[in-house]
């Protein structure tokens, strides 16, 4: 029985390679990085960050999550139909292709997979693609559930990773205040893959384990599939800054998503209740990302010019400005002793004494600290930082 688990693993792997999605995701994901330092050097003339960053924290700050969601969904026996998950995926291959990932949240998918797999048994146009992996198994109560706390459960980790990295690595940008000046906004736009495993009918794993599958779909008989989903996230900060968004943002998409997916077992009692809480979800999550939207595009900007000094848009890592702990948002009032009000006279306050910078910074509260830093040959001539102008 092991080894016959075991082998199922292994072309469950395989066909995770197979996936056309996957290839595309790593190469929007490079993409990404791509766009983002050509964004960043227009506006600053100088990237935050290496373009492969967003390759990069691809797997790597997701895997957990997905190692998790896997043993919920696969261990738990939520059997999913063949046909939905070709068009779950078809429909995130869709979301990762436009570039504009407001569209990408994992409840979007699922929820428009569930409408059309509905609709092509509904009025008899479904067929077997055998070329595409496509069969049709009919809706059931079971599929209800099943598909809803799914839908749930990846909005969960939505939220945990919004919430988590959302602010890390956000890409500052300069946009024109309501005075004509220039103020910071910052711009997260990422992709997280989750590598999932479903049990789908027709393979060759059978009554292996006495409790497995709990929703059979109808089925006695099941094969394995990793599939290579993708949590695509886009969101401006102007009003607030980052740490301060996503925070809210997450915990708001984690609730969301914990609610449906508990939600999801009334399908049991009525399948019409299942896909209702499905829906139900597709609306929040909208509602969520609409009202944040709206929220930051709205009011005064966080980080706008002031007239009693510099304001720090960002910080370069490993930078002499971020050695001294200085954050975005604050406001370096002198440089070597000299006052700076922009920042032609911050560069050349920084000149002043070039091997040992002393800097006095008002924080977001007000209060004023003096930070200072030796400054090596190598390190960048304006100390690190980027500053509205």
């Amino acid at each position: 029985m092991v080894e016959e688990i075991l082998f199922e693993l292994l072309h469950a792997a395989g066909r995770f390679f197979m996936n056309p999605l996957l290839y595309i995701i790593l190469l929007f994901s490079v993409l990404l990085g791509y766009t983002r330092v050509k964004r960043e050097r227009k506006h600053f003339r100088v990237r935050m960050h290496e373009g492969l960053t967003e390759f990069r924290a691809l797997l790597k700050e997701s895997w957990l999550i997905a190692l998790v969601l896997s043993l919920l969904i696969a261990g738990a026996g939520l059997v999913v139909p063949k046909g939905w998950i070709v068009l779950f995926c078809g429909f995130m291959l869709v979301a990762v292709l436009l570039f504009r990932y407001q569209s990408g949240a994992p409840i979007y998918a699922a929820g428009l997979a569930a409408l059309v797999y509905w609709l092509l048994g509904h009025y008899g146009i479904a067929t077997d693609w055998p070329v595409i992996g496509w069969t049709y198994t009919g809706i059931s109560g079971e599929t209800a559930v099943t598909v809803t706390a799914v839908a749930g459960l990846l909005t969960a980790a939505e939220g945990l990773l919004i919430r988590k990295y959302g602010a890390r690595d956000a890409s500052p940008l300069l946009l024109e205040t309501a005075r004509g000046l220039q103020g910071a906004a910052y711009r997260t736009k990422r992709l997280w893959l989750l590598p999932l495993l479903f049990a789908v009918p027709g393979g060759p794993v059978g009554e292996m384990l006495p409790y497995w599958p709990q929703f059979t779909l109808g089925g006695t008989s099941y094969y394995l599939v990793f599939i290579p989903a993708v949590i695509g996230f886009e969101h401006t900060a102007k009003q607030h800054l980052p740490g301060r968004v996503y925070r809210g943002y997450g915990k708001a998409v984690f609730a969301t998503g914990l609610g449906v997916a508990a939600a999801a077992f009334l399908g049991l009692w009525e399948p019409l209740a299942g896909w209702a809480v499905l829906a139900l979800g597709f609306i929040v999550r909208m509602v969520i990302a609409i009202t944040n939207a709206v929220r930051e595009n709205t009011g005064n900007f966080a980080v706008a010019p002031r007239s009693d000094g510099v304001v720090v848009a960002a910080v370069l890592p490993e930078s002499p400005a971020d050695k001294m702990g200085i954050l975005p948002g604050e406001t370096i009032r002198k440089v070597n002793g000299v006052t700076v009000t922009d920042e032609r006279e911050l560069y050349e306050a920084i000149q002043v004494n070039a091997a040992h910078c002393r800097v006095e910074v008002l924080n977001r509260e007000g209060e004023l600290r003096l930070c200072q830093h030796v400054i090596f040959r190598h390190d960048h001539h304006r100390i690190g930082l980027l500053v509205v102008r």
